[in-house]
């Protein structure tokens, strides 16, 4: 598996805190969950590859 790329950037503390709740009620860490929401809206608009099934 290819190494990940790191992405900083910042975010308004209610929106920290809504990825921390959201992220620990799906038993996820903070980060997967901000990779998943990107990944599946960058399939949404095109620009990303279809997930294969």
């Amino acid at each position: 598996m290819a190494k990940s790329a790191m992405l900083a950037l910042r975010v308004s503390p209610e929106v920290r805190e809504a990825l921390t709740v959201a992220a620990a009620e799906d038993d996820r860490s903070v980060s997967n969950l901000v990779e998943r929401i990107l990944s599946m809206w960058l399939r949404e608009k095109g620009y990303l590859a279809q997930a294969a099934e």
